[in-house]
């Protein structure tokens, strides 16, 4: 085939779903000439799944993009049907935003936001080969562990070896020169993109956001078809060049439930799911729609339960015909009913997809079953005894990679200037693409325009802790962000995510003078909050409130804050005393929480300036750990293979004990 010249850019994004939209929008706006190319427009921002933002953990995720400066909180604002937080009677560490969305307007409005962005060139195409070249006198730099300040990395070091592995491989052929010892060899980097149709555009950084496209297979009973979720094409021609380039290559699986005819649906029977009046997903929007859509809760029977398990001869994920792994969090119905066999029903929600459209989503029960079962299977549910499905559901399986081959920056340790973003690197749900995406595309910024990169620590921002966990941990399944896997959540707050993250964000040069306006005025508004509730209450009606909920009289004066720290709901202290009737409620909540678990954030805070100690005790690139005295077998083969970049992240290596880092510690302070 011809090939023939596309023009010049700073950098190329393959894929233009959640994380490739973030990743583009992170290089274009801070001044990148910036191609985005995708198999298909009509699938920009395309929710192949649920339609919603946000859920439990994943609603933190999206108020960091926005505190960051990224877009999906923005969009899924101007888009929103309904609004709740999940887990309100919890503390506010695990409260979650989310929202329900209109599908197709999130597709339409993220399109639009693409098309208006200068510095971005949007192209349907579809990429078959990473261009690379190799040059002499260095070879690839790492990301050094940050420093103190909190993110920012100020140095560079020689490259990592290129051993590093995972599971579930089913190709390796790397084709590239691993670097020569001292940076004296040849280090390969990324040059251009080509595409299926001989197109090439010449580039500097290119970031992989390829979704669930690469070689995907829709299976539906005994049906399996080459397609892309929701009968978009899929992309064959990058996966073998992802081998070439080094890349350890794997099968993941997910799925989608039925879509049904709202029509058909007896609403009556189910219980309904108002809105709620809480706070929008960006910082930028200071209130959510009094008119929300509702949705509808319903439950599986005995009679559900019964299909399936008479028929799971015919079930893809019990008669052999799926072997690849699929997401733990998000089971499908069919592994529900067999894996919880002593449970006589399961939850299941009806979601609109979107405000000009009768279909409706039936969140809990995804399944690959064949259509006959299908069908067959949502009628017996209460409330969907007529229904008829407009779109069957289906699981999809796709090729990702091991991600233990990223340096945190989400750079590939082989290729110098080639990202990786979303679900290719072995996760699930929108939230976790759109972030890596946008990390992926500012660090690629940062690269070229020669600034520090950013990269989070697990105490800043649960984007810290899905990419570290995804970087030192890996993943054998489809990897899902939870707020029990971040050790610092009661820091890790929805309400103060642009008190921890906008001034990286302005700093890199991505929030715009506008949002940063937005976030000092919030920072002097919380100040002022701060005040108010550290300001003596009157004595008389203190002693009504605490009398109220059985407390003894109160001996002497006492503030607003007092009150707060003995118990006393803000909203109640509010109500009773008449103060801050217009405050935004993140903002009561975040100060509220600060007061409340003063004492824990303390301790939270001291145990951070530890791990941020061990990040700042960088390791060498080229130490052999076989080597070392005194670890173990195991710690060896973990430390050579994942080659830690500091002693904080070795220390979260599965299978490095605590007395494997004090050896470490010790051999480190013998080579000074």
């Amino acid at each position: 085939m011809n090939t023939f010249s596309e023009g010049s850019v700073d950098a190329v994004v393959i894929g233009a779903g959640h994380a490739g939209c973030e990743a583009a929008l992170a290089l274009a706006r801070t001044g990148l000439k910036t191609v985005i190319l995708t198999l298909n427009l009509d699938s920009i921002g395309f929710m192949p799944c649920n339609p919603s933002v946000g859920g439990t953990a994943k609603g933190h995720l999206v108020r960091e993009i926005d505190a960051l400066g990224g877009e999906m909180g923005l969009n899924a604002d101007r888009c929103a049907l309904q609004y709740r937080m999940l887990n309100e009677g919890k503390g506010a560490a695990v409260q979650s935003l989310r929202a329900q969305v209109d599908k197709n307007r999130y597709h339409t409005e993220m399109k639009r936001v693409l098309e208006h962005t200068e510095n971005l060139r949007i192209v349907q195409g579809e990429a078959a080969e990473i261009l690379v070249d190799f040059v002499q006198g260095r070879t690839p730099t790492p990301t050094p562990p940050p420093d103190a300040g909190g993110g920012r990395i100020e140095a560079e070091s020689p490259s990592l070896p290129t051993n590093a592995g995972g599971g579930r491989i089913e190709a390796e052929s790397p084709s590239l020169p691993p670097p020569v010892e001292g940076g004296r060899g040849v280090g390969p980097h990324v040059i251009g993109v080509k595409t299926t149709y001989g197109g090439v555009f010449s580039c500097r950084a290119v970031v992989i956001a390829t979704g669930v496209y690469l070689n995907a297979q829709t299976i539906t009973g005994e049906v399996v078809n080459d397609s892309g979720p929701n009968g978009f094409a899929r992309a064959t021609a990058l996966t073998q060049n992802l081998i070439e380039l080094g890349f350890k290559v794997r099968r993941f699986k997910t799925g989608t439930p039925a879509r049904l005819d709202g029509r058909t649906v007896e609403r009556s029977a189910l219980e309904l799911q108002p809105g709620e009046m809480t706070y929008p997903f960006s910082f930028m929007n200071g209130s959510v729609p009094a008119e929300q859509t509702p949705c509808y809760l319903g439950w599986t029977n005995g009679e559900t339960h019964r299909v399936i398990l008479e028929n799971l001869d015919r079930a893809p994920l019990y008669n052999g015909q799926i072997s690849s792994t699929g997401p733990r969090y998000c089971p499908s119905i069919e592994t529900k009913v067999v894996r919880f066999a002593d449970k006589a029903r399961h939850q299941l929600f009806l979601e609109p997809e979107g405000a000009d459209t009768t279909e409706v989503y039936v969140q809990g029960l995804s399944t690959s079953l064949p259509h006959d079962l299908q069908r067959e299977m949502y009628r017996t549910v209460k409330g969907l005894e007529h229904c008829d499905i407009v779109r069957y559901a289906y699981a999809i399986e796709y090729d990702c990679i091991d991600t233990l081959d990223l340096l945190p920056t989400l750079e590939f340790k082989k290729v110098e200037g080639l990202y990786t973003a979303g679900q290719i690197n072995g996760t699930s749900g929108y939230e976790e693409a759109a972030a890596q995406g946008l990390m992926a595309g500012l660090n690629a910024s940062l690269k070229l325009r020669n600034m520090p990169p950013l990269v989070l620590r697990r105490d800043e921002a649960y984007i810290g802790v899905l990419i570290d966990d995804l970087v030192t941990k890996g993943t054998e399944e489809p990897y899902r962000m939870m707020t029990s896997r971040a050790e610092f959540r009661l820091s890790l707050r929805q309400d103060n995510a642009d008190l921890r993250l906008t001034e990286y964000g302005h700093g890199c040069g991505l929030v715009t003078e506008e949002r940063y306006m937005v976030y000092r005025n919030r920072v002097e508004l919380r100040n002022s909050v701060m005040g108010a509730l550290n300001q003596r209450a009157e004595r008389e009606i203190a002693d009504m409130v605490v009398t109220k909920h059985g407390d003894p009289p109160l001996t002497s004066g006492v503030t607003y804050a007092d009150l707060i720290r003995r118990g006393i709901p803000l909203s109640e202290i509010r109500e009773a005393f008449g103060i801050l009737q217009e405050t935004p409620k993140d903002v009561l909540l975040s100060c509220e929480t600060e007061i409340k678990y003063e004492g824990y954030l303390k301790r939270a805070a001291a145990e951070a300036e530890r791990a941020r100690r061990m990040e700042e005790k960088p390791l060498p690139p080229d130490l052999d750990y076989a080597k070392i005295q005194g670890l173990r077998l195991e710690a060896r083969e973990k430390l050579n293979k994942i080659r830690p970049l500091s002693l904080g992240q070795a220390e979260r290596i599965s299978g490095v004990s605590p007395a494997d880092i004090a050896v470490l510690m010790v051999y480190l302070t013998l080579q000074k």
